[in-house]
């Protein structure tokens, strides 16, 4: 390409990149060696001089980077390369690889067959059909065989570079638009991918007979192996008509690569032009044929199960599994009577006839693993199940088993299942074990069978051997875990496994014992009936830890399985204990009644002393606390009607499902044995804060998920007032200090319970009274020690600094639990602690942790008062702000210097902002006041208003905040919330700050604008809105607004120079053309970008000018041109900020993104 270099500057240029890559190899002066290499990618037109290296050099690694610079220098210059000149390099890229496919130095074909697969890509949409089909052509003659096995390898070699490049989540950075990538992947979608795919597999079956007539490896096995690893590549693909594409339309508002599904399978959906290859050419039979000669010929052989060509044979039958959608004919999905022979039941059949070799007969195969063979096909063929699982129902994919066995797919499942669990039995998880792995995969597998996805209903049950089989595997898996805890109590770290890091596990148990649920039920409750006779047998004389260990487990199971975790909301009664007992009509005869009143009778004997001494230790009560948590929530006075059955049922067999529910229900009803059940409840939690203290895991499920939890229904709360249990916690919680040991959080939660109990009592003044007793004994104390001459000296004893905090964290769970019938009281307890709480911030103005404790009780009652709050209360809370902020700066508190913050490593020492993080809360808090309840205008005598405490604050807190402390995403959230909430409710302060104070403002903004957190960015977005839209409203009548420097201005020089909102209006511009966002921020850039135009329109026209004059052709001149005048004109917007016209300027902006991103944003 290049004449003017002679074979003599050639080979100079040669030997000087194998010197560089020899001293790399050696170490020997790195950098100059690596400059050397950078300097021929970096030449121009260095393409004689590359491909003189990679036909001469005898250096792999020359030849290598000499491919690399062809790569750069041509994408580089890909515009002043000529039609010829493209085409002569993807040339010579192919014909090397095709002309050396024997050489032992693989890496090199790979990068060269890379090369020539992105230079395609970068030609693709300029190449003619026909010069694209003149290159496939030669490729597929290679890969059908006719120039040898070294060269069919290669071709499918290079097939897989090209996919791989053409597919978004593997393609190589092109610096070229979004949408340029998009086009070409339908392209090749519509075009050439499924003939790649026959050209494999006619190369993959072009060998078959030599290699099925071999008795030892030969080469061809190779070239079957890559091409049936091209075939898995091909269903891989991301299919234009997957139900994975949730919009017809590319993405233009950002690029993220796919990621690989955690789960163990990706249906594939191809659609209905794939039927011919897929289904009806009997390639899949080929593949089962091909797979199923070598296995039983090379039985003997334990190498062969994990070599390539076997691992992929495996991998592209598991993938076939997972092909569904309208590749199939419509209505035929799950049916296995023939249609043209392309059911999706026959070809699941032909799938499973060939995997359940891998798998049955189970018990064999588990030996065969334990003797030494390798387990890579019985997992394998776990996967192929749950492939399977995931596209069936469960009576359709036990009946395909039927037609090849005398037996069903779940019993195999089942069998399968129960060897795993019988191994892991004997191993140490510390090893992770091959069951370990295959017990994962089967538990999603049932999981994804029993998971209800149809609204539930008899037709989703199994079938009656499937029922059998679901029970027995239950028992086994009891078995296990039992066996697993009972030898626990010699391995420490199994005391410290947590409920959540079990959860996922027991919840696929759940599912299991609910698919069997009339035989799981009274098979638990033996279970635990027989450990509570041991426990009573043993009588204290033998070691019950064993027992115990196995209750703790037992509970756990039981907990899941007859309860689902409510995640905050009240959860309904699984759909299996609604619809599976309908034959037992009394209460007492129930057997999900008989399982619950055993474990909440044997959890009342924790009441006893001597019985909780004996048997009841932390542990064991950690898990009856969770379990009475999760019970209480579903069962406990529930009210409500049963699920709906979508599925028909006769009218007989409905009604006894609702009688059977009512029987179940009325165990635990209002007017029945519930207020007994919640008296017990009551009293275990109370033994449990009192006897256990220390026990802080314990104590945090019972205040948190227990006691927590029974309040949250006013219904139980009506009950739960009258008790003698409950009154005797508030007795012990406002007069016995043995609460006192409690952890804070416990302390804040206990005192949020006690008062949110007072829901229950009808009358509002005895409400109100109920909250004042439950909380005077903290502000009685608090008063009596604020009011001591010698409080200085007083405070900083242990045992005061102790009840002062302790008071401190019950004020605010106090102040959490506001409601609108009781808030009067709640008031009341912080009106009653505005002086001490001033007091105690001077006296304490040296211990961090008490001041950011005192801002919290501010900041938590603030917040639960203030929409509230009458006028003349207004006017005292916000002079009581105003007073705490002035008395936080006089004492200088918090005040960070910038090195200090910048040197922060860790979260934990973020913590000593704490007190920041408060103080912007509370400002947040106030200026929702204005936003709920403006009334405070109108008071004429009010000396402090809310926006006032907002400027001190302001002034106050911002100089503190750094870059680098937002860094901390609390701290970030925070600031960036108080800055949303104050622009948008008092933009007229914004002229007001003084210069540093804004100038903070302006750079945080700019700073969260280019946020990863999308909340944040809408913030920041909201906050230039407001800015934007106070200073276009305030200009337009007449007034200063920002200041004449918000927009572009004039220096005294006369150059133009940008002010804060034309700052913005660029930085704007520039997000949401060029850079990555969510585009559920495109209606909050509408709404700020919208009034930055009106701002400043002559800024806005020369952007869009510089827009234009920077597109590379004119087709794309004339494209923005248009998009960017119907970006302002189209839907008859007109210049005015009005709630219409914003509404018009959203729909404008998200067509306008549409139109330019693709050709914009550079990939």
């Amino acid at each position: 390409m290049n004449g003017s270099s002679d074979l003599g500057q050639l080979h100079a240029t040669m030997q000087a990149i194998e010197f560089a890559c020899s001293s790399i190899q050696i170490n020997v002066n790195p950098a100059a060696a690596e400059a050397t290499i950078l300097s021929l990618c970096q030449s121009p037109r260095p393409y004689q001089a590359c491909q003189f290296i990679i036909e001469n050099s005898q250096m792999a690694n020359a030849r290598f980077q000499a491919a690399t610079a062809i790569r750069d220098a041509a994408i580089r210059e890909w515009s002043f390369l000529s039609p010829d000149e493209k085409k002569s390099l993807i040339s010579f890229c192919l014909s090397y690889v095709m002309k050396h496919a024997s050489s032992p130095e693989g890496y090199v074909l790979s990068k060269i067959s890379s090369v020539a697969a992105q230079l395609m890509k970068r030609g693709w949409l300029e190449f003619t059909a026909a010069e694209r089909d003149g290159f496939f052509s030669e490729i597929k003659l290679a890969i059908v065989g006719n120039h040898g096995l070294d060269v069919q390898f290669t071709g499918i070699n290079f097939l897989e570079s090209l996919v791989s490049e053409f597919s978004p989540s593997t393609s190589s950075a092109l610096g070229l638009p979004r949408e340029f990538h998009e086009q070409c992947r339908k392209s090749l979608e519509q075009d050439y991918l499924k003939n790649f795919y026959c050209w494999a597999v006619e190369a993959a079956q072009s060998v078959t007979a030599q290699i099925t007539n071999s008795d030892a490896a030969v080469s061809e096995a190779r070239v079957c192996a890559t091409a049936l690893r091209f075939m898995l590549q091909v269903l891989n693909w991301d299919f234009s008509n997957s139900s994975r594409v949730v919009k017809n339309s590319i993405d233009v508002f950002s690029f993220v690569a796919k990621e690989d599904s955690n789960s163990s399978y990706t249906l594939v959906q191809p659609g209905p032009s794939w039927r011919d290859i897929l289904i009806t050419s009997g390639h899949i039979g080929w593949l089962l044929g091909l797979y199923g000669v070598l296995r039983e010929k090379f039985s003997s052989k334990a190498y062969w199960i994990d070599c390539p060509l076997a691992v992929s044979a495996r991998k592209l039958i598991v993938q076939l599994c997972s092909l569904t959608g309208t590749v199939f004919p419509s209505g035929k999905y799950f049916s296995l009577e023939s249609y043209a022979g392309v059911s999706q039941g026959n070809h699941l059949v032909q799938l499973l006839s060939g995997i359940i070799e891998w798998v049955h007969p189970p018990d064999a195969m588990a030996k065969a693993i334990e003797c030494g063979r390798s387990e890579s096909e019985l997992l394998d063929g776990c996967r192929g199940l749950l492939s399977i699982a995931a596209v069936t129902n469960p009576v359709s994919f036990d009946d395909l088993l039927k037609h090849i066995r005398p037996f069903g797919t779940i019993s195999i499942l089942s069998a399968l299942m129960c060897e795993v669990v019988k191994d892991l039995m004997t191993k140490d998880m510390e090893e992770e074990p091959w069951s370990w792995v295959a017990r994962d995969i089967l538990l999603d597998t049932w999981t994804t069978l029993l998971t209800e996805t149809n609204g539930s209903g008899v037709k989703s049950l199994l079938p009656p051997e499937g029922i059998n089989a679901a029970a027995n595997l239950f028992a086994l898996i009891v078995e296990s875990e039992l066996k697993a805890a009972s030898a626990s109590e010699e391995k420490e770290e199994y005391f410290q496994a947590s409920v959540a890091a079990m959860d996922e596990r027991l919840s696929s148990y759940a599912l299991i014992a609910r698919a069997a649920i009339d035989v799981t039920i009274p098979f638990l409750t033996r279970l635990f009936s027989e450990r509570f006779a041991r426990l009573h047998q043993g009588n204290g004389i033998n070691d019950p830890t064993t027992t115990m260990e196995e209750l703790y487990s037992l509970l756990l199971i039981t907990g899941h399985v007859l309860a689902d975790e409510g995640e905050g909301e009240t959860p309904l009664i699984p759909v299996a204990i609604e619809t599976r007992f309908p034959e037992h009509m009394e209460t007492e005869k129930h057997p999900v009644v008989v399982l619950s009143w055993s474990i909440i009778k044997f959890a009342e004997q924790s009441l006893d002393p001597n019985m909780r001494a004996a048997f009841f230790s932390p542990r064991l009560m950690e898990a009856i606390i969770w379990f009475l948590a999760r019970w209480s929530s579903t069962y406990l006075m529930t009210v409500g009607e049963m699920q709906s059955c979508k599925n028909s049922i006769d009218e007989v067999t409905l009604l006894r499902m609702q009688n059977s529910r009512k029987a179940l229900l009325s165990f635990s009803a209002e007017h029945t044995q519930g207020k007994t059940l919640l008296e017990i409840i009551v009293r275990i939690s109370l033994t449990t804060l009192i006897s256990y203290a220390g026990e802080k895991d314990l104590q945090d499920l019972t205040c948190h998920q227990l006691l927590g939890g029974v309040v949250r229904r006013k219904n139980i709360c009506a009950h739960l007032v009258t008790l003698d249990s409950w009154r005797e916690l508030a007795h012990c919680f406002t007069n016995d200090r043995v609460l006192f040991s409690l952890h804070a959080s416990h302390q804040r939660s206990l005192a949020q319970t006690l008062i949110l109990s007072a829901s229950g009592i009808k009358n509002s003044v005895e409400a109100n009274q109920y909250i004042r007793d439950l909380t005077s004994h903290m502000t009685a104390y608090l008063n009596d020690i604020s009011g001591k001459k010698d409080i200085k000296s007083i405070c900083q004893q242990p045992d005061v600094i102790l009840g002062v905090t302790c008071l401190l964290e019950r004020l605010r769970g106090a102040s959490s639990a506001s409601e609108p019938r009781t808030q009067k009281a709640i008031y009341e307890m912080g009106f009653s602690v505005m002086q001490p709480i001033l007091k105690f911030l001077e006296v304490y103005k040296d211990e961090a942790a008490v001041v950011y404790l005192l801002l919290k009780v501010v900041v938590d009652w603030v917040e639960g008062q203030i929409i509230y709050l009458e006028p003349h209360e207004t006017a005292l809370v916000i002079d009581f702000c105003m007073h705490l902020l002035q008395l936080y700066s006089s004492h200088n508190i918090g005040k960070i210097s910038v090195s200090v913050s910048s040197s922060l490593q860790s979260e934990a020492n973020a913590e000593k902002y704490r007190d920041l993080r408060a103080l912007l809360q509370l400002l947040q808090k106030l200026c929702t006041k204005d936003m709920v309840d403006v009334s405070s205008a109108a008071i004429d005598d009010q000396q402090t208003s809310i926006s006032q405490v907002i400027y001190v604050g302001v002034h106050i807190v911002s100089p503190l905040i750094t870059i680098d402390m937002l860094k901390y995403p609390k701290l970030c959230y925070d600031h960036f919330a108080l800055l949303s909430h104050m622009l948008e409710v008092y933009p007229e302060m914004i002229p007001k700050l003084n210069h540093e104070a804004f100038s903070h403002i302006s750079g945080t903004l700019d700073f969260g604008l280019h946020h990863q957190d999308e909340e944040i960015v809408g913030m920041c977005l909201r906050s230039l809105s407001a800015l934007a839209l106070y200073h276009y409203k305030e200009r337009g009548g007449g007034r200063d607004g920002l200041g004449p420097h918000a927009t572009t201005y004039k220096d005294a020089n006369g150059n133009l120079q940008d002010g804060i909102l034309s700052r913005f209006l660029r930085s704007l511009m520039q997000l949401i053309l060029f850079e990555d966002y969510s585009m559920d921020l495109v209606g909050g850039a509408a709404d700020a970008l919208f009034p930055l135009i009106l701002c400043d329109h002559d800024l806005y026209q020369r952007l869009g000018n510089e827009l234009v004059e920077r597109q590379p052709n004119s087709v794309l001149k004339t494209r923005m041109a248009s998009a960017l005048h119907s970006l302002t004109t189209s839907d008859d917007l007109s210049p005015s900020a009005d709630r219409l016209n914003m509404r018009k300027f959203r729909k404008n902006l998200n067509r306008f993104l549409i139109d330019v991103r693709g050709f914009l944003r550079i990939i």
